[in-house]
This record gives C-alpha cells, structure tokens and sequence, in this order.
C-alpha cells in the first residue's frame, strides 16, 4: 500500500496534467485567434491610409482654415484611455499598459492638470477602481474581437466630451501588435488631431481637385471618422497583442508543467524505491529473526 507521501506527489501530478491540458488548449485557441486578428489589422489598414491622404489633400486645399479637432487647447483637463483585456492569463500585456497609464495620471495631478479617465476592459477598470480612480465611462466586452461600432462608440465619447470643452486632450495607452513575439505598450496620441501632410510630389504638378462642398464642411465631415478609425485600429492592434501574449504566456505555462511533471515523477519514483528497500528490509528482518528463534 502506497504511503501518505507517495499517495500526495501522485495527485499533484494528475493536478498538473490536468492543468497542462488547459494551458495547452488556450495556447491553440489563442494560435488560431492570432492569425485572425492579424488579418483584421491589414484589411483596416488601407482604410485608413486612405482617409489620411484626403485629409492630407482636403487640408491643404483648405489652407489655413482651423477646426476644432485640430486646435491645440491650454492642457486644463486631461483625457487618458486604457486599453486592456476583459480577461487574464496572458503574461504581461494588461500590466505594461496599466503601469504606463498610471505613470502618466501621477505626472499629471503633478502638474494639477485635472483628469477624466475611460477605461476599456475589465483589467483596467477592476485596477483603477481598486485604488480609488473616478472612471468617467468604461467599456466591457470589446478587446476579445472588437468592432467598428465598438471603436464608433468610444470615438463618439471622447468627441462629446471634447467638444464641450470637458477635457482639453486624450492621450490612449494600449498595446501596439509588431510581431507574434513582440508587442509594445504605448502612449497613442488622439486629441487634438495632428493632422495628416500631403504627400510631396517629384515636382509633377497634382491634379487639381475641385470640392463640393467647400473643404471646410468636407473636413468637418472626414475628422470625426478619421477619428473612429484611428481608435478602430488601435483595438485591432491591441486584440492582436492580447491573444499574441497569451499564446506565448499558455506555452511557458505548458512547459513548466511539464517540467514540474517530470521532476514529480522522479520524487514518486524515489518514495516508491524507498518504500520498496523498507520492505525488503523488514521480510529480511523478520526472516532473520525467525531463524534465530
């Protein structure tokens, strides 16, 4: 009959392999979404080349006409939005981005700048309102597969809120996607709108365009969408490097079980050696002892 010892090693290892078949499965499950997510962001990305270059040429037909988005304000009230995931398990995408935002809202009650934080996902919101944050709106259920109503809806909010002059710039903190293996926290600037140059020719002249309605109203119009689709991208970037770090974090989990597996199976085999030699010993005792009798 096994010992006590033996009977526990066993059953942490049936608990490990257990595990390891969970980690093994999120680790495909996150493979697989990688490769769509990835694709996501190339299709997005030609949209969205392409609303820069009309802007670009809008903008310089306009001359020096100003529009709100594009107007730099007196820094009083700060936008900061953090982009993080709804759930856990994958390494540390959720903590660079958090500490990267949180550096940024201590600089700025430094400054006495005033602050209005939007939170997407449930890492960001759960942190910061732990440690006594006011969060102005907050959005669950985005990061996994966001949409483009998803990224309308932020957009939506943090226009509403700059065009009543409630803040006076958003700064977004999220992940950008470089590689399955590399993905950077960063600071994405969002208010005011830097807006996009032209590109210069090679000194053939541009075709002339002409703008119905005037460039203004037309401006007035691409912005706002300019906008939504720079958020847009930035959840397409940010899913990507969520189901990216958590293949990469589910792979280290698999092999550290399997690691553990093998030196737990060294230890039952050691227990079961010593009880094996304990047995022998007490036969050869108890045979000894009963030839001297």
């Amino acid at each position: 009959m096994a010992s006590a010892e033996l009977r526990l090693i066993r059953r942490r290892i049936r608990s490990v392999q257990s595990t390891k078949k969970i980690t093994s499965a999120m680790e495909l499950i996150a493979a697989s979404r990688i490769v769509k997510a990835q694709a996501r962001v190339e299709a997005a990305q030609p949209y969205t080349d392409k609303l820069v270059e009309v802007i670009g040429n809008v903008g310089a037909a306009s001359g020096a006409a100003s529009h709100p988005l594009l107007e730099t304000r007196d820094n009083r009230t700060a936008g900061v939005l953090v982009v993080t995931s709804d759930r856990g398990l994958a390494g540390g995408y959720n903590s660079n981005v958090i500490r990267m935002a949180e550096r940024k809202l201590i600089a700025l009650k430094g400054e006495r700048i005033d602050l209005r934080l939007y939170c997407v996902g449930k890492k960001s919101i759960s942190y910061f309102r732990y440690r006594g944050y006011q969060i102005e709106r907050a959005f669950l259920g985005v990061t996994d597969t966001p949409g483009y109503g998803d990224a309308r809806a932020i957009a939506n909010t943090i226009l509403n809120d700059y065009a009543q002059e409630t803040i006076d710039s958003v700064g977004a903190y999220t992940t950008r996607y470089v590689s399955a293996l590399t993905q950077t926290a960063v600071e994405w600037p969002l208010l005011p709108i830097e807006p996009p140059v032209a590109e210069e020719t090679d000194g053939t002249p541009g075709a002339a365009y002409t703008y119905e309605p005037s460039p203004e109203a037309i401006l007035n119009r691409l912005l706002p969408r300019y906008l939504e689709a720079s958020v847009f991208g930035m959840l397409l970037e940010a899913s990507a490097s969520e189901h990216a770090a958590r293949r990469r974090a589910m792979k280290a989990a698999t092999e550290a079980a399997e690691d553990l597996t093998k030196i737990l199976s060294r230890q039952a085999n050691q227990a079961r050696q010593a009880e094996i030699t304990t047995e022998i010993s007490e036969i050869v005792g108890g045979a000894e002892a009963l030839t001297v009798g």
